[in-house]
């Protein structure tokens, strides 16, 4: 748009003003709450969906218990390498964009996987998926703080709860669908491709919306905090790229904190998406049963998600929550080493507490930062080397399980990892923000 145009389409937004450029941006709004509600559903199914039928792919395809552990660990793997990508990608093509491409790949990889016939092409399919999920992951709370930078909270937590809640459907409804279609595990994981391919079509009408909603110039002083609180990816040339210069996260010992924070919560919640359900039939548990308790264990994040990050965001320290949730995953652990099946529903509700860790990291995201292009940083910054650490997990579970024969040494370490998940989430949840530090 021409500097003219951009001029007259604020001065159409300006309050008191009833114009289409109104009507229009609260369409967008709505639009975007949807696309937000939609994408997140669609950013962990193809990883719950195959925890409740690995051993019939592993059969499938000949897998052995390393090769397996190697799956569950593509998911951190293609998000550390991806999702590093997303603030690039955002400042190039504009979020939505991004979001949307995303979606599209979540798409073909889910309906391709299945039918390759090898475990290399099952990888690869499986990671141009994860590759949507992983720019997805990073750029959702950039979303959140460009349109609703008032709403952090509440916004993080319905995306949070939409999350939970396609994670938790999937868990659940897998081996069911795979009974419907005929008992193939390959229709059983081909069907979440439908529900990815309609989180697509919001974003479309969104994709040429490089930035979040219009700024009020006529406002000087207020329209310019209120568009550095947004954090419009696509700045004007007018300067304000220089006031939002990269920060140096290496400097910052939150940054360093929150994504230690961010991997080791992502570790438990890798290990038990892609191996509790295998835990709870070695115990006898029926397969059928063991997705439900998968399934329950992620549904706990549907209330959970919402009402964390609006408790979070009025808390001047969020500590505490981080350790009420490790010592629910600690009990969890327990109940799991000691009585797998004879108390598995009780291990499932506590394990779906604590893996609410997820959506307070990303509360604390959006606070540690003053700034939209704060938050992309920080976001890529803690996601990335997050996931970068949570990778050998899952992979040291299956290597575990296959040399011991059993599931106390993979449990021991999961319980192990939760001790300092629960100390750097106490320093990350601290009042201060990045921009001190990394300019300090």
């Amino acid at each position: 748009m021409s500097p003219t145009g951009r001029g007259a389409a604020a001065a159409a937004n300006t309050p008191g003003t009833t114009s289409a450029g109104g009507g229009t941006r609260a369409w967008a709004t709505r639009l975007v709450v949807v696309g937000i509600v939609l994408a997140a559903v669609n950013l962990r199914p193809a990883i719950t969906s195959l925890g409740a039928l690995l051993e019939e792919v592993r059969d499938g395809l000949g897998m052995s218990g390393s090769v397996a552990g190697l799956l569950t660990s593509v998911p951190p793997l293609c998000f550390a390498v991806f999702g590093v990508t997303a603030p690039r990608l955002a400042r190039r093509f504009g979020p939505a964009a991004v979001v949307c491409a995303g979606m599209a790949a979540i798409t073909a990889g889910l309906l391709v996987r299945p039918y390759v016939g090898t475990t290399a092409g099952f990888l690869a399919a499986s990671a141009l998926a994860l590759m949507g999920i992983a720019v997805s992951n990073v750029l959702m709370p950039v979303i959140v703080k460009q349109w609703f930078p008032d709403r952090v909270g509440s916004m993080t937590g319905l995306y949070s709860m939409a999350l939970a809640l396609g994670t938790s459907l999937a868990a659940a409804v897998t081996v069911p669908l795979t009974d419907a279609l005929g008992g193939s595990w390959r229709s059983g994981l081909a069907v979440w491709a439908a529900v990815a391919a309609a989180a697509v079509l919001p974003w479309l009408p969104l994709v040429r919306h490089r930035a979040g909603p219009a700024t009020q110039p006529q406002q000087s002083a207020r329209g310019t905090t209120q568009q550095s609180a947004r954090g419009t990816t696509q700045q004007s040339a007018r300067g304000t790229t220089q006031q939002h210069a990269p920060l140096r996260l290496t400097r910052s010992r939150t940054a360093w904190a929150l994504a230690v924070f961010f991997g080791l919560q992502a570790t438990a919640a890798y290990i038990t998406m892609g191996w509790m359900p295998q835990i709870f039939r070695d115990a006898g548990v029926p397969a059928g049963t063991a997705g439900v308790l998968l399934a329950v264990t992620m549904v706990m994040g549907v209330p959970l998600a919402f009402v964390i990050p609006r408790v979070a965001t009025r808390l001047p320290h969020q500590g505490p929550i981080v350790l009420v949730l490790g010592v629910c995953g600690l009990a969890g652990y327990a109940g799991l080493y000691f009585a797998p099946a004879g108390g598995a529903w009780a291990w499932a509700l506590l394990l779906g507490v604590s893996n609410c860790a997820f959506p307070l990291a990303l509360t604390m995201v959006g606070m540690r930062a003053r700034s939209g292009p704060g938050v992309a940083q920080l976001s890529a910054f803690a996601q990335s080397t997050g996931y970068l650490i949570s990778i050998p997990g899952p992979l040291l579970v299956g290597v575990l399980y296959q040399q011991s024969g059993g599931w106390g040494l993979p449990i021991a370490l999961m319980a192990a990892l939760m001790v300092p998940q629960m100390v750097v989430g106490f320093l990350a949840g601290r009042d201060r923000t990045i921009e001190d530090e990394a300019t300090r």
